[in-house]
């Protein structure tokens, strides 16, 4: 192969890799850009109060809840073109929203890009893991990943209060029609890999709705969780959704093909990755959650104030994840997941400690960026080190892991918080010095194992 050819060749891996992270980056800003827009929305289509939760909820329970049908689906009909339809949906939901004047309409815009996402990610994760098929040319491609769905959930924030501020609540939802297009015509120009996909293979649909309502029932139950008034109806629900993952786990005993195949369950890699990835979502959600309601009814702060506020937390995320590479290379996966847990604890306790000093808030943080960055790309390289019919349920897997994180952790520690009503946050405190005593118990189970892989 002479030099121009293969410098043509990595340019041209080097553009797919970048359409397949800005996938990533969008979907998973997704899931909080309208968070911060809600009120808006509310007065904007005339609705009451309790259209708040569904629109909150709908779009992380559709994405977590068919995160692994969709990785199946990519797998069964091929990641490419699973991934092109899934960014064309999301634009029609976009336009939805738009679109939208009354409440139900929205709540449907949410639940389509939700589902949209979930055909994306995995078939998106594949496809780079095939584009990056070295072992060097992986552990970047999974840094850059990494630091684009890490970087996404607090930049959504940030997003979403200035569109709303400055162009209008329907902004949240428009703009998604021309960069899902874009996208898309970036996929089919640039990513030219073929994972491994089997069209005869059987599709579970019992198995399917039985993880897909489950987790579902988890994630709206926690967002009720969080408020007072619902915290029954909260507790009802994440009990169903015990209850179902219970029935779900008899379905993968007797079915022939699962929708979740044991032999990938029975994985160690993948079970420390999700771990990791639950531990990493919902130690570091949960803060920026919890500093920003503090920063809006205490400190007086705007939604734009408050989503600026945690920018370090996003721009840390990049160098931690580029970092992850080298660190991965001398220490191995499992060492760094622990050492990214490590600054996880570390940066809640800092932030927690330091509560409204600036300077404290900033170093936290910026720890917490850090330690997501390592953490999360390391997480990712460990848990797809599966037999090769595995790695689209692994990516599905460790997908939905990080969904359940963030929302679990989220209303766990509001819960908390909410509990200890004294002044000068003092349940914030301990809700933070919660999530990094979980961080610490992360990584004190996944060292346990002596592997350095």
């Amino acid at each position: 192969m002479t030099s121009s050819v293969r410098e043509q060749t990595r340019t041209r891996a080097a553009w797919a890799l970048l359409v397949l992270c800005l996938v990533q980056f969008v979907d998973v800003m997704g899931v909080t850009s309208a968070v911060v827009a809600i009120p808006s929305i509310i007065r904007g289509v005339h609705a009451s109060g309790a259209l708040a939760a569904p629109l909150a909820t709908a779009y992380a329970m559709f994405f977590g809840g068919l995160l692994v049908l969709g990785a199946r689906l990519a797998h069964k009909y091929g990641h490419r073109r699973l991934l092109v339809a899934g960014l064309v949906v999301f634009a029609v939901a976009g336009g939805i929203g738009w679109a939208a004047r009354y409440g139900w309409q929205l709540v449907l815009a949410r639940s389509v890009q939700g589902t949209a996402s979930a055909l994306t990610v995995p078939a998106a994760l594949s496809l780079l893991l095939a584009t990056a098929s070295r072992a060097d040319q992986r552990a970047r491609a999974l840094g850059w990943w990494s630091a684009a769905g890490a970087a996404a959930g607090a930049s959504g924030l940030f997003l979403g209060g200035y569109l709303t501020d400055t162009v209008g609540w329907r902004a949240v939802f428009w703009v998604n029609i021309p960069v899902a297009l874009l996208l898309g015509a970036g996929v089919i120009v640039s990513v030219h890999a073929r994972p491994q996909a089997d069209r005869s293979r059987y599709i579970d649909v019992v198995g399917a709705l039985l993880l897909t309502a489950s987790v579902m029932a988890m994630v709206f139950g926690a967002a009720l969780l969080q408020e007072p008034a619902h915290r029954a109806a909260g507790a009802s629900a994440v009990a169903a959704g015990v209850l179902l993952a219970g029935l779900l786990v008899l379905r993968l005993a007797r079915s022939k093909d699962p929708i979740l195949p044991l032999g990938a369950l029975r994985q160690p890699r993948l079970a420390a990755g999700s771990l990791g990835s639950f531990v990493n979502t919902a130690a570091t959600s949960s803060t920026a959650v919890l500093l920003t309601i503090h920063a809006q009814e205490t400190a007086g702060l705007s939604a734009l104030q408050a989503g600026l506020m945690l920018l370090p937390l996003s721009l840390s995320v990049v160098p931690g994840s580029v970092l992850a590479g080298p660190i991965m290379r001398r220490w191995g996966a499992r060492r760094t997941i622990v050492l990214g847990l490590a600054l996880l604890a570390l940066g809640n306790a800092v932030v927690a400690l330091t509560l409204d000093v600036v300077a404290g808030t900033v170093t936290g943080l910026a720890l917490l960026g850090y330690g997501l960055g390592t953490s999360s790309v390391a997480c990712n390289d460990l848990g797809t080190k599966v037999p090769q019919e595995h790695v689209s349920t692994a990516t599905g897997v460790l997908n939905t892991a990080a969904q359940l994180g963030t929302a679990l952790g989220v209303a766990a520690l509001i819960l908390v918080a909410s509990a200890e009503p004294a002044a000068g946050g003092r349940g914030s405190v301990i809700a933070m010095l919660i999530a990094a005593a979980g961080a610490v118990a992360a990584l004190a189970a996944i060292s346990r194992r002596r592997s350095n892989v």
